[in-house]
Formats: structure tokens, sequence, C-alpha cells
């Protein structure tokens, strides 16, 4: 199987402006996120996808493959698929790592590739379960719904009542061989544009996501008190 690792990366964030490029603990989060990658145990490929040369000179000096892409895309996804449409190489599976997940296990990454071995699922994504209620609180933490097959019934972003028991979602895709370009030429739909989520897209027009559970923690870095909280974090796990 053939497998390509993509990392959209842009600068304009406007709540964490030049986030892929902040220090971690003496690296940029883009290169924490690449060398998180590079642990994976199967053979893959790994390229970053950003509309920013500061970026793109940046990943230049710790060797990583990247592509200047257009500016004008609405999501990481659009940036992926311009990547994979430019490319002479036929991918059986294209995963979406998300620059602002510093704390992605390799682990996690191998997990959804040998679950794509054993099944026929189009899209596959993460999950873990919250444990602390102000992250349950918290609308910068995406929470998603699945049933007993695992299959994503819901994404949200605010709690309207208390449950015994949520799940965040993580930032990353695999797609199917041919899925992401026909994910990309749908319209954004209303429940996407509301949420900001691009998955909602996809599921209103009967694409399933296939879930999987992991104990792996993440800290999606969308806002300072996210960076606050991620720094705290490698405190307490001494790194």
């Amino acid at each position: 199987m053939k497998i390509l690792v993509l990392i959209p990366a842009r600068l304009e964030s406007t709540r964490l402006p030049k986030k892929p490029l902040i220090n971690i603990n003496g690296k940029s989060m883009i290169k924490t996120v690449y060398n998180q990658i590079k642990k994976c145990k199967n053979d893959l490929d790994i390229l970053i996808a950003t509309d920013s040369k500061e970026i793109y000179d940046h990943t230049i000096l710790f060797n990583a493959k990247t592509i200047m892409t257009n500016k004008n895309h609405i999501s990481g996804t659009d940036r992926c698929n311009e990547v994979v449409k430019s490319l002479n190489i036929d991918y059986d599976l294209i995963i979406n790592v998300q620059a602002d997940e510093p704390l992605i296990n390799p682990k996690q990454i191998d997990k959804i590739i040998d679950s794509f071995g054993v099944c026929s699922d189009d899209i596959i994504s993460l999950a873990k379960k919250i444990t602390s209620k102000n992250e349950i609180h918290n609308p910068n933490t995406v929470k998603v719904n699945f049933n007993k097959e695992m299959i994503a019934t819901d994404f949200y972003r605010d709690v309207e009542k208390e449950s015994l028991t949520y799940y965040k979602h993580i930032g990353i895709y695999a797609f199917k061989k041919g899925i992401l370009q026909k994910l990309c030429a749908l319209n954004p739909s209303e429940n996407e544009l509301k949420l900001k989520l691009e998955q909602l897209r996809w599921m209103d027009n009967n694409y399933k996501i296939k879930i999987i559970e992991t104990n792996f923690e993440s800290i999606s870095i969308d806002t300072k008190d996210d960076l606050d909280n991620l720094l705290e974090y490698y405190k307490k796990v001494g790194n």
C-alpha cells in the first residue's frame, strides 16, 4: 500500500498568528509534528503543503519536502487535494495531519493505516475520551458522537446538556484513493458554515467517517490558552 501523509500549514491564523512557527521546547510546532510522523513504523511519504514562503523556507531547514499551494483554499483538505492532483504518484491512502497537533503520536497514524488494511472505509479519523470538564465546555474542543459501528453521527462544539461520556475529535483524517477529490468537489453545507467544521459537509452528503478510539492525549493549538495548556502538559510528563 502506497501512503502519503500531508501536513497542510498556513501562516495567517487569526486567533494565533504564525502558529506553525511557534517555538515549542526548542522546535517549531510544524517541525514537532513532522518529527512525530517520521517515527511511524509504516513506510510512507511525508509532504508539507503551505501557502507561505516563510513556512516553506523554514521547513527546508530541516529537510522536509514542501510544496507551495494556492492561498485561496478554505480548508486544509482543499490544500491537500491540490497537492495530490499535482503529483504523478498513485497513492492508495492519503492522511491529512493538521500542523497544530504537536502531540500526534506515530502509533495513532500506524493504527489508522493498519485499519485500512482490513476494512473498506472511505474516511477514518480519531477520537479520545474527554476527562476534563474544561474541555467539555470549551467550544474550541470539537466533540464527536459515534454509533456502535464506530461511524460518526455528529460533530459539535457546544454542549447543550450534560452527558456521562464525551469524545474529542483529533485533527487527523485518512482518505481512501479517490475520495479526497470527491469531497473537495462538494459545495459547503449549512452545517459546515454554521460550525466551521468541514467534516459536516461530508456527512451531509452521505459520506461515512469511521472513528478509531485512541488513548493518546492530544491538544490542538488554536489559541494562546491552548499553547499554555500544551506547555503545562509537557511539564507534567517531563518533556
